[in-house]
């Protein structure tokens, strides 16, 4: 209850789907911050309410979360607009809080990559079970086209744009947390990406694609000690 009470509802638009909110730890002390991007496939039928028990989580070991809310397909969104709101968002959060580390699930794990590629305030991202690679997949292209607004052949420059697979080299920390048995985004969107990369990648056998998002699990408490390392270099 008390992290409902100090949320800072930040607003960086006029669209309803433009805001987020900013939570603190208790203590006086300078905190890294770390931004919750949610996932669900970037549709308008998932929200910020799935990043908030992460960010209660993430506030009560110490560090900042501002959890993003941004346009989502059939709710104002696409690309290049879903995009530039989170972006917008970065911009938006006060700039004496320093430098983030981005985290996200799935669509919100390629946000925070995205992210880490093309905003000089992200040092580093953790996604969890991120689709990274939107032509290595069907399933994952068919998804991705939805967000584009076409298929590959129709609007390359949208897939150049928007994959993390085709922003390569990115040269910050980045850190793939993903379960063997995942039932949405295959493991192997985490396992070529680390391979091409070279980002670091957890792999957690006997886990699923929600288990990431669960606090209380081990493999939401893998993100969590994974996220806190590299939040904490930012403070070094």
């Amino acid at each position: 209850m008390l992290a409902e009470r100090c949320r800072l509802r930040i607003v960086y638009g006029p669209h309803p789907s433009q805001f987020g909110e900013f939570s603190s730890p208790p203590s006086g002390e300078s905190f890294p911050t770390v931004v919750v991007i949610h996932g669900g496939f970037w549709h308008q039928r998932y929200g910020l309410e799935l990043g908030r028990p992460l960010a209660a989580d993430l506030v009560s070991h110490g560090v900042g979360a501002y959890t993003i809310e941004y346009r989502r397909v059939t709710g104002g969104g696409g690309w290049p607009a879903t995009g530039d709101d989170v972006l917008a968002a970065l911009d938006a959060l006060d700039p004496a809080l320093g430098p983030v580390v981005t985290l996200g699930h799935s669509a919100g794990g390629h946000l925070a990559v995205w992210a880490a590629a093309r905003h000089p305030r992200v040092v580093g991202a953790v996604a969890q079970a991120g689709v990274l690679d939107f032509l290595a997949h069907p399933a994952i292209t068919r998804r991705a086209a939805e967000l584009l607004g076409g298929t590959p052949a129709e609007v390359p420059d949208r897939y150049a744009d928007a994959s993390p697979a085709a922003l390569l080299p990115i040269p910050k920390p980045l850190v793939l947390v993903h379960g063997e048995d995942d039932e949405d985004v295959p493991f192997e969107q985490s396992e070529a990406f680390a391979r091409a990369s070279g980002a670091e990648l957890i792999a957690l056998p006997a886990t699923g694609h929600m288990d990431l998002i669960t606090p209380g699990t081990a493999a939401w408490a893998a993100c969590r000690t994974a996220t806190l390392d590299l939040a904490a270099r930012t403070r070094t």
